[in-house]
């Protein structure tokens, strides 16, 4: 980790503002001052910052955080003034600039969209600019409506938009701070037994059953967190979730020192495969028999319309679809060659005009599959 280049920190609500939407100063000027340090040493730095919902919660003077949308959107309209404020004055404290990025659900859904946001940032970077990225929660609904199908949702929560800025960029660390001291074998809230893992390798059930779910202020809990974090390490960039209260933490992190819980790389995908895996929405769904999961997962291959068993949702040529197993356990997501009807009459065997039966309704090349 402190052989790092390109950084993402992503920071809570929690670590910047208390349960009633103020700002902590100290714990802000901590991260800056990491951040600034980063920058002082060659390293690009990218934050991904949660916080304005809150703090537009305490500026209007509301006592909590309000459960109706509208009124989320609001203060997230009034609290990002305040947010990108803090970051600027921050930063200029240390001669520094920062740009607010603020992304929706489209800038990754769309292709041309996501590779025109990797230009943009990219250009920030070479400038010497710190981008300070968060969804744009006036607008968008997909974080504060708490979408029902979470399985669908691009990003619901900073925790993943971390994962996806980092992936996107090629960044070698992304750091997710939050309020305690990392991931815990069980929740050291209400078991004070509960040990800290120091490494995490692989993704498994244990692990996100103990990390609970979002609690507090935050829209992401610790469960979120974990997924963001394997989203990452999947993608070639280490990940470690650290805490972001703790006096030295961060820097400790950065440094490469043992805190918090570490998540080594676990492959790295090609662009175009990262954006098929995580950064599209899915927009159907190809349940595959048993034979075509085996012919994919043991022999690399294409899928055959042949071996689709049922087609849903309403997709276009090139959209991204998940491809699920009898069981409906995912398998991977790749790229349709045709649209839904197309691929349901060529599951009955009646393949479109100028396609044969031996053709790929998902090619290898454009697929990804989960391991």
């Amino acid at each position: 980790m402190a052989a790092a280049g390109r950084i993402v920190v992503k920071i809570g609500t929690r670590v910047i503002a208390g349960d009633a939407g103020r700002v902590v100063p100290a714990r802000l000027d901590n991260v800056i001052r990491a951040a600034a340090g980063l920058r002082d040493r060659g390293r690009e730095v990218l934050i991904v910052s949660s916080g304005a919902v809150g703090l537009g919660t305490g500026a209007l003077g509301l006592d909590s955080v309000p459960v109706d949308l509208e009124e989320r959107q609001a203060c997230a309209a009034v609290g990002q003034t305040r947010l990108m404020g803090l970051y600027e004055q921050g930063f200029a404290a240390h001669g520094l600039l920062c740009g607010q990025v603020l992304l929706t659900e489209g800038d990754f859904a769309d292709r041309l969209r996501y590779l025109n946001l990797r230009s943009t940032l990219m250009t920030l970077l070479r400038r010497g600019v710190i981008p300070v990225i968060n969804e744009n929660d006036a607008v968008s609904t997909e974080e504060l409506a708490y979408a029902e199908d979470e399985a669908q949702a691009i990003f619901g929560d900073n925790d993943r938009l971390s994962a996806l800025v980092a992936a996107k960029l090629g960044a070698d660390l992304l750091v997710l701070l939050t309020d305690v001291d990392g991931v815990f074998d069980r929740d050291p809230r209400f078991d004070p037994g509960a040990r800290l893992l120091s490494t995490i390798t692989t993704a498994g059930e244990g692990v996100e059953s103990a990390a609970g779910s979002a609690s507090g202020s935050g829209r992401g809990g610790m469960k979120s967190k974990v997924e963001a974090a394997h989203v990452a390490a999947r993608a070639g960039c280490q990940a470690v979730i650290a805490s972001g209260v703790a006096p030295g933490a961060l820097e400790r992190a950065l440094a490469g020192d043992d805190v918090g819980t570490w998540f080594p790389v676990r492959g790295e995908l090609a662009a175009k495969r990262r954006w098929i895996a995580f950064a599209a929405r899915s927009r159907g769904t190809l349940e595959l028999d048993a034979g075509a999961v085996e012919a994919l997962t043991k022999r690399g291959s294409s899928l055959l319309a042949a071996g689709v068993s049922r087609v849903t949702g309403d997709f276009r040529p090139g959209d991204v679809v998940e491809l699920r197993d009898p069981g409906g356990r995912l398998v991977g997501r790749g790229m349709a060659y045709c649209d839904a009807e197309g691929a349901r009459r060529w599951c009955r065997g009646e393949p479109p005009a100028g396609i044969r039966n031996h053709h790929a309704l998902v090619h290898r090349d454009h697929m990804v599959l989960e391991r």
